[in-house]
């Protein structure tokens, strides 16, 4: 990952960061997901999702709902 890239939401279910990333990218918002959740046990982990710093705020806007 750059260094210009920041958290803009931390989520539990891979399709609500899916739901999020789809509507940036409707808002020309470019996203990436990362999902840190264990292979073994998908209880334990997080799936982040990154936007630029330049974007971050917008972005945070955007998504807050999902």
């Amino acid at each position: 990952m750059e260094k210009d890239w920041e958290i803009a939401k931390v989520f539990i279910k891979l399709y609500l960061a899916e739901i999020a990333k789809e509507v940036l990218a409707d808002n020309n918002i470019e996203s990436v997901i990362i999902n840190k959740k264990d292979s073994s046990y998908q209880s334990f982990g997080d799936i982040e999702l990154y936007v630029n710093k330049n974007n971050i705020e917008k972005a945070k806007e955007l998504i807050k709902e999902v």
